[in-house]
């Protein structure tokens, strides 16, 4: 393995930061605080039975849950990887890798994204800073990143506010919509819009369907704050102020849902940002997402050196907590979760 680059060196100090550092979004919440699962008493079901089945990206799924990109393009991210691919494909999920520009750049870096091999069944996403579209990329390196990892998906990850505030941050975000609606064209497989903690609203979700994007994820704010992560990386006090200042920024991630259901009723989402147990998965599918993303839980469990197997026994919670919740709400299956009326 040649010495770190620049990104390669990103990406592991992003892991440190995300792992030891508070980087919480600050004054902003994912929403899910202000509603709640029915309640009943009398559910008419049998627990055993619950059906958290579905589909996406055409594969059968276990649950409508999915591991959601996190890293890539160092050394130690390769083992996080497989314990990620391992864990999703025993016990059924998806699973999306992080961005694969290190490995674009430096064909020596992709295996610390190729996980196929131990993962064989599942849902898989590749990933790719959609600004990269203004810096040289197109489709060609589209293609690329789905074939490196033999992907079921191509995420495009929006990501203005930490490209902003980071000290090498890529800033054009001029003509995007036009080039993500090439790539759409011209891609053999989905593509999938996802910011990384900040959201994506109403108005934004209307402007990339008519791009031939049908799947977003919203990724809002809750959780993990990118601007926070950056801040930690800053090398002036004036930069770490300027980050620090972007704590509280952007739309929760019950709103963007709601909002992007009623504005999209044909797309499918992904409610990502602040997912932490079982319970935030039914209110997110119940708010009208088809499918739920998290991500630093899985990260805490890759990184621990029982890897794979601590991985299994965190999502095995988020499983057991979701057939719960929807057993205690009389949902049988996700279409009953899905029809639920559920109120702030």
């Amino acid at each position: 393995m040649p010495e770190a680059g620049p990104t390669e060196g990103r990406k592991a100090e992003h892991i440190r930061i995300v792992l030891n550092e508070d980087v919480a979004a600050k004054g902003v919440s994912t929403g899910f605080a202000a509603y709640r699962l029915p309640h009943t008493a009398i559910p008419e079901l049998d627990l055993a039975e619950v059906d958290t089945r579905t589909t996406f990206l055409g594969k059968p799924v276990r649950a409508p849950l999915l591991i959601s990109s996190m890293t890539g393009g160092a050394s130690v991210a390769e083992r996080i990887n497989l314990a990620l691919a391992e864990a999703a494909e025993h016990l059924g999920l998806a699973m999306g890798v992080g961005s694969q520009r290190a490995a674009i750049a430096d064909g020596r870096l992709a295996s610390t994204y190729q996980v196929r091999r131990v993962a064989p069944h599942i849902p898989l996403m590749a990933n790719l800073g959609a600004v990269q579209l203004n810096y040289g990329y197109g489709v060609d390196q589209c293609r690329r990143a789905v074939e490196m990892i033999e992907a079921d998906a191509l995420i495009l990850h929006m990501n203005p506010l930490q490209e902003a505030v980071q000290p090498e941050g890529n800033t054009n975000f001029k003509g995007l919509l036009v080039k993500i609606e090439q790539v759409c064209r011209a891609l053999e497989v989905p593509v999938i819009i996802k910011e990384v903690g900040n959201g994506v609203g109403a108005a934004d979700a209307r402007r990339l369907y008519a791009c031939g994007v049908r799947i977003i994820d919203v990724a809002g704010a809750g959780g993990t704050s990118w601007s926070e992560v950056e801040r930690f990386r800053q090398p002036s006090e004036q930069g770490r102020r300027v980050a620090g200042a972007f704590a509280d920024w952007g739309h929760s991630t019950a709103d963007c849902v709601r909002e992007v259901r009623a504005a999209l009723p044909d797309a499918t989402i992904i409610g990502s940002g602040g997912i932490r147990s079982g319970v935030d998965v039914a209110k997110v599918i119940a708010l009208g997402a088809d499918m739920a993303g998290t991500a630093k839980p899985a990260l805490a469990d890759a990184i621990n050196e029982r890897g794979t197997e601590a991985v299994v026994e965190g999502l095995e919670c988020f499983l057991r907590e979701l057939r719960v919740a929807m057993f205690c709400s009389g949902c049988g299956d996700l279409r009953a979760l899905r029809a639920l009326q559920i109120g702030a």
